[in-house]
């Protein structure tokens, strides 16, 4: 196996994941490629959800997890199989969605299948990202009056929002 290849591919996942937390949306659309696909499977929003395309993937991202909401994805154990410049790989991954305006938390957990593919520059991106929940819970904060949120780096102390 081609362990520089490998590294490379799991650089891109993790890539993906954080610019998604950080809300990086200029760095995320070139971990992915142009004609790249997405399907995520949450209940949160009723269905399972498709995209094609890279600008398509990215509206959809910025419109719902853009703003206040508060993401963390953490991802691993990856299996992840080479061949020349095309790799697929499975990830174990878990997921925290905290929207302040909606006074709502979400916790899930799933399985990522993707496909990636080394581009013309020798750049290892994503061109097709889905996942398979296992599970996913949402709370009401207002069902938690103790829960205080201590940092939002999506706002300053009156509840406006920074960017970075």
């Amino acid at each position: 196996m081609d362990l520089v290849a490998l590294e490379h591919v799991k650089r891109a996942k993790y890539r993906y994941l954080r610019c998604v937390d950080l809300k990086l949306w200029d760095e995320l659309a070139d971990a992915l490629t142009a004609d790249a696909t997405a399907e995520y499977g949450t209940p949160a929003l009723g269905t399972s959800l498709s995209f094609t395309g890279r600008t398509e993937i990215l509206d959809f991202l910025r419109t719902h997890l853009g703003g206040t909401i508060i993401t963390t994805h953490s991802a691993g154990q990856p299996e992840i199989d080479i061949d020349g410049d095309a790799a697929t790989g499975t990830w174990s991954f878990e997921d925290t969605v905290i929207a302040p305006e909606y006074s709502t938390i979400i916790k899930g957990s799933a399985f990522y299948r993707d496909r990636y593919r080394r581009d013309a520059d020798g750049t290892w991106r994503i061109c097709h990202t889905g996942y398979l929940r296992l599970y996913e819970m949402s709370v009401s904060t207002e069902d938690v009056p103790s829960l205080t949120l201590t940092a939002n780096r999506w706002a300053d102390p009156s509840g406006t929002h920074i960017d970075q």
